[in-house]
């Protein structure tokens, strides 16, 4: 199970005019040397981050090939995927339905019941609302849909990329954050039929990427970060993987340390809050874990903003 740029195609004239054209902006010149610097500002995508686009392209694809039950779509999320989801459904008169943990935050279970979700707490643990979601699914015939690990909806995230290189066409290398890998593989998919070189960043205790590039096979590794909220999957997915090799794409990690002080900067410069998944790509570039060359012309990808921001204005 993989993508190709041609899903990606694909995916891009499903959710066009759905979704918001992600703003990309310059960093100060001399900022990072020579090279030519942009962040691509898709934290303010709809519901705060990317996965808007896969939600959208997984929910249009099964309408446009009257693939869409009755009982609508089901997810197991109480974070981004799952207000993502919501909202693709409701921008298309689907039923949706959102199991979270009984312990998920409530401003998160507020903002899904707003978006019309039907939300189903369900255990203690993401585990628990996933296996819940999977007996509905079975029980009611909805279409299980996930945060990442799903063709359609990494398809729908490489729509970013396409945008950025129709902004940048001489674009070198695009940065971005990996957590499960949706993102990841989209990006990768697009970057890598357009020649550009793609740097991949984890937390270094949210390695799940990382991790199987070194082992050479999908693995689980432990979750322990600032960004884990974000960025914290258990294992990547076997496309992500593929990816990675068939682009070459560079693995890098940082420290909890290094993405706080670049969310912070992007606060204090640039007054952006952002979440920690969101900063942990520019986090590599401000600590200095990847250099880009003279002359390099660099997108970093700023992916989502579902964070409190009162510990930035304090």
């Amino acid at each position: 199970m993989t993508i190709t740029y041609a899903d990606v195609g694909a995916a891009s004239d499903r959710v066009s005019g759905y979704v918001r054209p992600v703003t990309l902006t310059p960093v100060d010149p001399g900022t990072f040397g020579g090279a030519d610097v942009h962040l691509a500002l898709e934290f303010m995508q709809h519901t705060g981050s990317f996965k808007a686009r896969g939600a959208l392209n997984f929910t249009a694809h099964h309408l446009r090939a009257g693939t869409m039950p009755e009982a609508g779509v089901v997810i197991a999320s109480g974070g981004n995927a799952g207000l993502a989801c919501a909202w693709a459904a409701a921008r298309h008169d689907v039923p949706a339905t959102v199991f979270v943990p009984e312990t998920a935050p409530r401003v998160k279970v507020d903002k899904l019941r707003k978006l019309g979700a039907d939300v189903r707490q369900v255990g203690s643990e993401y585990a628990e609302a996933l296996q819940a979601s999977q007996q509905y699914a079975a029980a009611t015939g909805a279409l299980q849909s996930h945060a990442y690990d799903h063709p359609l909806i990494a398809a729908g995230a490489g729509t970013l990329m396409e945008e950025i290189h129709q902004a940048l066409p001489d674009l070198d290398t695009v940065v971005v954050a990996v957590g499960g890998g949706g993102l990841f593989t989209g990006i990768t998919a697009a970057a890598h039929e357009h020649d550009v070189h793609v740097v991949a960043v984890e937390p270094e205790n949210c390695r799940a990427l990382n991790t199987a590039i070194r082992a050479g096979r999908v693995t689980d590794v432990t979750v322990d970060s600032i960004a884990a909220d974000s960025l914290g999957a258990r294992r990547t997915s076997e496309m992500a993987l593929q990816w990675a090799r068939t682009a070459n794409a560079t693995s890098l990690l940082v420290t909890d340390d290094a993405i706080h002080s670049a969310r912070r900067a992007l606060w204090d410069h640039r007054r952006l809050a952002v979440e920690h998944g969101a900063a942990t790509a520019l986090a590599a570039l401000l600590s200095g874990v990847h250099e880009p060359a003279d002359g390099e012309q660099v997108a970093v990808i700023l992916c989502g903003a579902n964070t409190d921001p009162s510990d930035l204005v304090h």
